[in-house]
């Protein structure tokens, strides 16, 4: 599964790529760890990146690109990946079609959260104005004046990417102002019927017998019987070990009979029957451990 969010900031895309990670157990690709992390490894894109970085200039796209591709590859990204700050811009999105391309690989899904900016503005204003009056500090970057430059640069950067991947037949758009719980499950719906995602049949197996009592009678009723299979089977176990030994037993006497007929002799007769019942037991015992052995 290979996921893009869409949305300005504060419409919760953070929130919902986490959920999505914890249910799909896919990776989030975020452009900023990603460079950190090749800068530190020391991968020729990360020494790239690094000299750039240093003296203060922005990493080109062909930089993060190349960047994004040696991520791709790990294989904790094999199950998919939602990609996190990238695209921002129409020749990035156009830059990641080519690699996904190149590696035969295609995206499953571009979700707009769509949000009013002025309720998102009033949010924030509110909860400022209650940490204030809390007493607690408001950081820097959670302020309406930062939101609304924030929201100004969405627009003229990363709006577009809407009209790009709608055209492309991509785009798929959920109200972001619903609850959390609500867009998460709008979500999951939006995969399942894109056919990123299978349904668990299990899941609603279980539902099904918790909603249907016939059913889960039927259950109980089949999981009680099979202690007393079990101790039916044990039973005839022990009833074909006696017939072997019984068996075995009547062999002996006639062998002793035989003996006492041939021999003549009563000590002869004696020692022929000892002979012959410790045969008939040896012969009871081997019949009984095959039986076992077959259980």
């Amino acid at each position: 599964m290979r996921i893009i969010l869409l949305g300005p900031p504060g419409s919760g895309k953070g929130t919902q790529a986490q959920l999505l990670l914890q249910r799909y157990g896919i990776v989030q690709l975020s452009t900023g760890e990603m460079l950190r992390a090749a800068v530190a490894a020391g991968t020729p894109v990360g020494l790239k990146a690094k000299e750039i970085m240093a003296s203060g200039g922005l990493v080109p796209d062909d930089v993060v690109v190349g960047i994004i591709s040696d991520r791709i590859d790990q294989p904790d990204a094999r199950n998919g990946f939602i990609l996190d700050g990238f695209p921002r811009t129409v020749p990035q999105a156009e830059a990641l079609d080519e690699l996904l391309k190149h590696k035969h690989l295609k995206l499953d899904a571009v979700i707009e959260l769509r949000v009013n900016e002025s309720a998102l503005l009033n949010r924030v204003e509110t909860r400022v104005a209650q940490m204030r009056e809390r007493g607690e500090e408001v950081r820097l970057d959670d302020t309406p004046e930062v939101l609304t430059k924030r929201l100004a640069s969405y627009r003229n950067q990363t709006e577009p990417l809407i009209h790009y991947y709608s055209e492309r037949r991509k785009l798929s758009t959920i109200d972001g102002m619903m609850a959390i719980d609500e867009v998460t499950r709008a979500i999951h719906r939006l995969l399942l019927a894109l056919g990123a995602v299978e349904p668990k049949t299990h899941g609603k197996t279980r539902s099904a017998a918790k909603a249907d009592p016939a059913k889960k009678g039927k259950t109980a009723k089949e999981s009680a019987k099979k202690p007393a299979k079990t101790a039916k089977k044990a039973a005839k176990s022990k009833k074909v070990a006696k017939k072997a030994v019984k068996g075995a037993t009547k062999a002996a006497k006639k062998t002793v009979k035989k003996a006492v007929k041939k021999a003549g002799k009563k000590k002869a007769a004696k020692k022929t029957a000892r002979k012959a019942v410790k045969k008939g037991a040896k012969k009871a015992a081997k019949k009984v451990t095959k039986r076992r052995a077959k259980r």
